[in-house]
Formats: C-alpha cells, sequence, structure tokens
C-alpha cells in the first residue's frame, strides 16, 4: 500500500495483490498505528512473521455485515475493546456516560458497544460459525475468569464464554499470539490449543490439562462472596510466569474454563525487536476529516522505556496483565526512537515523557526474578522496601542524560509517574537531583493516594511518613538548586477501608497544606483487582479479614467533598459528614476549622475557590487528576 498502513477495506488488500487476509483484527479503538497502541503491536509482528493481517477499527456493531467487509480470513479473528475496558472508557465511578472517547476520530463517544469484546465476538459468530476468533487487550485479560462487573454489579462469566471466542491471549500477548498464528497455520484445531502460557481456553474435560489447581465453580463464586475473595487471591497468586499453575474454573461437569501460566516476560533484544516494527506512528489518514484521534497527541513524542510495575497497588491491575516482573529496552532502542521525532514537523523539542507504568522502574526488583520469579507472598516494596531489591537508579538516569543530548530536544519531561519510596530506597540523590534540574517543569505528580495509615495499608501503599520524608527531600533539593517546583499529589476517596474518620484526616491533611484539589478520584472497582475484589465481599483477600466498604453514593459524595471542602457547593456535605462524625470541632472560624458555622455565599456563583499557595506547608498546586 502507498500509505504504509495495513488493509482495512477490500480496495487495500487489492492495491497489495491479496485476494486474502490471515488474520482480522477487530479493534474498539480507532485505527492507530503506533505502538502505544496494541492493535498496531499485534499486527505488525503478525506481519513480520509472515502474515497477512487486516484491520476493522469501531464495526457498526447493530450491523453483521461491517465484521465482513475484508472477508473470510485464512486463520482467525482477533479481537479487542481496545486500549481500555470498553465500561471504563464509557462511563465515570457514578456511571454516568462519559462525553468525549480519546481513542475515536474527533473525540465523539458511543462508536464501540458497552462490553465490545462480547459484542464483537458474537457478531463474528453470527456470520462465521467456525472460524477461530482469538480474544486480546486488557478487557478480555481482565475478565479471563469469574470476575466482578461494577457496571452490572453482578459476578460475570469468563469473557471466554460470553463472547463465543475459541481462545484469550492474556498480558500482552507477544509471545502467545505467534504461537497460536504458528499453530493455527500448521493446520492444529484451535480446540486443541489448551496448552500455550498466556492463554485462557474452554475444555470439555482436563484430560488434557496437566497438573491443574481446581478453583472454586462459577456458581459457588457467584452465590458465595467467602468463595469469590479466595479463589481470587488463589489467581493473584498464580499471576508470576515462573511459579503460576494452571488454573481450572469449572463451569459444569463438562465445561471447564483453564487459564495457562503467564507468558514469560521479553528479553530486551525482544522488546527492542517489537518496538522497532515499521510503525506508522499516527493514525489512519481516513480519520483526518474527523480531526485525528485526540489519544496521538499525549504519546506521539513519548517513550515506552518499561513494562511490568513491582509496585501492586491494590486498586491497580497491572499485576494481572503486565505482571510484577519489569521488561525494558535498551538505550539504543530508546535513542533512535527519540532521534525519529526529530524530523517531524509537529516537534517541539520535548520529549512528553520516558517511562510506562512506573518511570523509575529500569530493571527487575531483584536479580533472582528472571531466573525464579517474583515471591509468591512477599510484595517487593510494601509495606516496605525488601532488603534484596535493587533500587539503583543508574541507568535510567544514564539515558535521560543521553536523550537530554539529542540536538533539537529542549527538554524530556517524566510524566508517567514516580514511586517515592522506590526513590527513597536509593542511597544515591542523583537521580532525585536531576530530576528536579532537568525533568519537571514546574509541578512533579505523584500518588500518595492518602495519608491513613489503615487505608494506605489496604491500597498497598507505604506509610504516610514515607511520602513526608519524600516531600522533605524534594524540597530540600529544589532549595539547593534555587527552583521554586511543586509536588501534586493524587488523592483517592471512599476506598475500601476509608470511612468518614479516615476522609476527615485527609480533609485537614490538606488545611495543613493549604492545598485543595481541583478533582478527586473516587475509587473506581475495575475487573481484576485485589481492592474490586474488598468491594465487592467486604473481605481482604490477602487476610480474609472483613473491610469496611464505602458504597453509598451519599457517604462517597461527603467523602469527596471533605477533600474539597473549600468549594462553596460543597458546604452542606461536608457539615453534614463533620456532624456526623462527631468532628464538630472543625466548624468555627479557627485556624484549624474547615468550615465557618454557617454558609458563605459568594457574590460570584461561579468563583472557585483557590489554593492558598503562598502558605502551603509543601508548595503545592492543584491539579487534575489522571
Amino acid at each position: 500500500m502507498a500509505n504504509g498502513f495495513l488493509p482495512i477495506c477490500k480496495e487495500d488488500m487489492i492495491e497489495r495483490g491479496w485476494d486474502y487476509v490471515d488474520f482480522v483484527y477487530v479493534s474498539g479503538d480507532a485505527y492507530v498505528d503506533h505502538s502505544s497502541f496494541g492493535h498496531a503491536i499485534i499486527t505488525r509482528l503478525l506481519e513480520s512473521h509472515g502474515y497477512r493481517v487486516g484491520i476493522i477499527a469501531q464495526p457498526d456493531w447493530k450491523d453483521k455485515e461491517s465484521v465482513t467487509i475484508l472477508g473470510e480470513p485464512r486463520l482467525g479473528f482477533l479481537v479487542s475493546a481496545g486500549n481500555m475496558d470498553s465500561m471504563v472508557n464509557h462511563y465515570t465511578v457514578s456511571k454516568k456516560r462519559r462525553h468525549q472517547d480519546a481513542y475515536t476520530p474527533g473525540g465523539v463517544m458511543g462508536k464501540r458497544p458497552d462490553y465490545a469484546t462480547v459484542v464483537y465476538g458474537n457478531l463474528i459468530r453470527q456470520t462465521y460459525k467456525h472460524t477461530p476468533i482469538i480474544l486480546g487487550g486488557i478487557e478480555a485479560s481482565l475478565r479471563r475468569l469469574a470476575h466482578y462487573d461494577y457496571w452490572s454489579n453482578k459476578v460475570k462469566r469468563s469473557i471466554l464464554l460470553d463472547s463465543g471466542a475459541d481462545i484469550i491471549s492474556y498480558g500482552m500477548g507477544e509471545h502467545s499470539i505467534i504461537e497460536i498464528a504458528d499453530a493455527l497455520n500448521a493446520g492444529i484445531d484451535v480446540k486443541d490449543l489448551t496448552y500455550i502460557d498466556g492463554t485462557v481456553v474452554k475444555v470439555k474435560d482436563l484430560d488434557a490439562i496437566y497438573e491443574p489447581v481446581i478453583l472454586r465453580s462459577y456458581e459457588e463464586v457467584k452465590n458465595n462472596k467467602q468463595s469469590y475473595a479466595e479463589s481470587f487471591y488463589i489467581q493473584y497468586q498464580n499471576t508470576d510466569p515462573f511459579t503460576a499453575k494452571r488454573l481450572v474454573e469449572p463451569y459444569n461437569d463438562h465445561l471447564f474454563v483453564v487459564q495457562n501460566p503467564p507468558s514469560k516476560p521479553l528479553t530486551e533484544m525482544e522488546m527492542d525487536d517489537v518496538y522497532k516494527l515499521p510503525y506508522m506512528r499516527t493514525y489512519h489518514p481516513s480519520y483526518e476529516k474527523a480531526g485525528g484521534v485526540p489519544a496521538i497527541q499525549e504519546i506521539k513524542f513519548s517513550l515506552a522505556s518499561n513494562r511490568g510495575c513491582f509496585g501492586a497497588c491494590s486498586f491497580c491491575a497491572l499485576t494481572f496483565h503486565q505482571g510484577r516482573i519489569i521488561q525494558t529496552r535498551s538505550h539504543e532502542s530508546l535513542i533512535e526512537e527519540a532521534k525519529s521525532f526529530l524530523d517531524d514537523p509537529d516537534f517541539k523539542g520535548y520529549i512528553h515523557d520516558v517511562g510506562g507504568p512506573t518511570a523509575n522502574f529500569r530493571q527487575p526488583a531483584c536479580a533472582k526474578q528472571l531466573t525464579h520469579g517474583a515471591c509468591k507472598n512477599r510484595q517487593c516494596l510494601f509495606p516496605e522496601p525488601c532488603k534484596n531489591m535493587n533500587a539503583d537508579h543508574s541507568d535510567y538516569v544514564q539515558l535521560l542524560r543521553k536523550l537530554r543530548k539529542l540536538p533539537k530536544v529542549k527538554k524530556v519531561f517524566i510524566r508517567s509517574g514516580i514511586r517515592f519510596d522506590y526513590l527513597l530506597a536509593e542511597q544515591d540523590q542523583t537521580f532525585l537531583k536531576e530530576l528536579c534540574e532537568h525533568h519537571i517543569s514546574g509541578q512533579l505528580r505523584v500518588a500518595p493516594e492518602h495519608v491513613a495509615d489503615e487505608v494506605l495499608s489496604l491500597m498497598g501503599k507505604p506509610q504516610n511518613c514515607v511520602y513526608e520524608e519524600f516531600t522533605k527531600k524534594f524540597k530540600n533539593m529544589n532549595q539547593k538548586l534555587h527552583r521554586e517546583q511543586y509536588l501534586v499529589p493524587y488523592l483517592m476517596s471512599s476506598h475500601p477501608g476509608s470511612d468518614l474518620k479516615a476522609a476527615i484526616k485527609l480533609a485537614e491533611y490538606c488545611r495543613d497544606l493549604g492545598y485543595m484539589p481541583e478533582q478527586v478520584q473516587d475509587f473506581y472497582p475495575t475487573p481484576s483487582t485485589i481492592s474490586t475484589c474488598m468491594y465487592y465481599t467486604g473481605l481482604d483477600p490477602r487476610t480474609m479479614k472483613k473491610v469496611y466498604v464505602p458504597k453509598n453514593p451519599h457517604e462517597k459524595a461527603m467523602q469527596r467533598a471533605l477533600i474539597q471542602y473549600r468549594n462553596p457547593e460543597n458546604y452542606e456535605l461536608v457539615m453534614e459528614a463533620l456532624r456526623k462524625a462527631g468532628r464538630m470541632d472543625l466548624v468555627g472560624f479557627g485556624e484549624k476549622c474547615l468550615i465557618p458555622p454557617r454558609k458563605m455565599h459568594s457574590t460570584n456563583k461561579n468563583a472557585k475557590p483557590k489554593a492558598n499557595h503562598k502558605n502551603s506547608k509543601h508548595n503545592r498546586k492543584g491539579q487534575k487528576r489522571r
């Protein structure tokens, strides 16, 4: 094809001289041929292995003909909801419909269905009764076994069953998708592909399943919350590619869903190979009239340097999706990609990010992880850093220095977030110095999430004293450098374990800082996280102890309002919360009070309260949460 993109219609196939494709990739996102999009990586990888691949992006799910425009693929359909779970993409935590979709041309909402993976799978199956369907992407990955679905408030079956698909390639998928493709190309029936790491399959009996661990049945986890929590924690303990067992979830006497162990981590060479595939690095030109795809703006001049995360926050699904073992690209690979920015007319000299799930993770937490895997019953950073952890930042520092030296590069930002507890674990302060001196511009976003230690413990986050130590070191370093720079703390309300007492403690913390965030993130129960398990069951699956869960919308509104107590619109909610908690000592005109005894009427109804940064203890500025 003249434009270098993969075929999206019959005309594109004819232009390539193709009368068929091996795989059709059906995606809930618009077609963006960039390595930050899962469909781009998987299709380009298959192409590099000699397979013909076409893409149907955002088909009309009300018309079954929309998935037939490239004809029946020789080997199978690949199906993904896109870079986000379609329900998170569509709805806020209060279940209100969002107005924009950054992964759709023009930001238009409504171009993909709710539960997109299920809808697309069934749409294909209506026409192609026997063609293999392989699911991938984060929606399928995190719904691969029975899971609590926040939006329907039900425990749903494995997405494999509801979608009519044959197999799930979970996680990032590079290893498993090639093994699946090669097996299908060799003539192996998809029903016989029960053994591939990084996949989930359905079987009628367990004769061919090696050493399975039998989970509670779907009926049991659906009807018993304790059983759900116990089953979830077994899954959580089997997310490591070196130690995980095959898990079997029974549905009846003749139907079992089998999760094979995760695929092995990519080596540095494999990571480099993935990122040097011939991406066009932009959206398909057919979207120009609609104004392009908004999501490209943040990632076009960003560098993905790592994958995986050993931070293991309870509310994050990365443990289930990318795993705890860090995988990195070489300096040479990253510099080569950065050099490609230099001749782009839109490049203004700013590399927006060099990072990943956590920017300053540039090697596995310890050497043994690459041969023995991550510890099953021990976290690397929580409740305190493991004594075997390697917190050396020198590789990351050297990488950033090389990028800064590139011609035309004015600034290299770090925006994907850092783990401040990991930073503090390093004896040398070189990274902190260079971070403050070169890689932020006024504000650094960090995620303490809360200040109450009992809530932080359930979140899997370090104690508040660790964050306080970091704020002091950050402030001292900026004073040494004669810089005026601020921390922007992300805060979360209504996480399991957070009652009004904890919410008030967080409000007092904001008061003492002279800081009021413009937005506060309510805890969002997304599939396959420890926090979501706690939300649904009221149990911490790690200990099976009961956890207080704020579910009432009014209480959640009070918790959120407390953090934004300066907003006049929140006055009644804050007053109600303080009265209910027996904290009327915080009502008055004293320095420590949150609100006055009666509502003060502003002359400007649209005026927004501002944080008093001049008197702020740590000089922080407000910023919208991600």
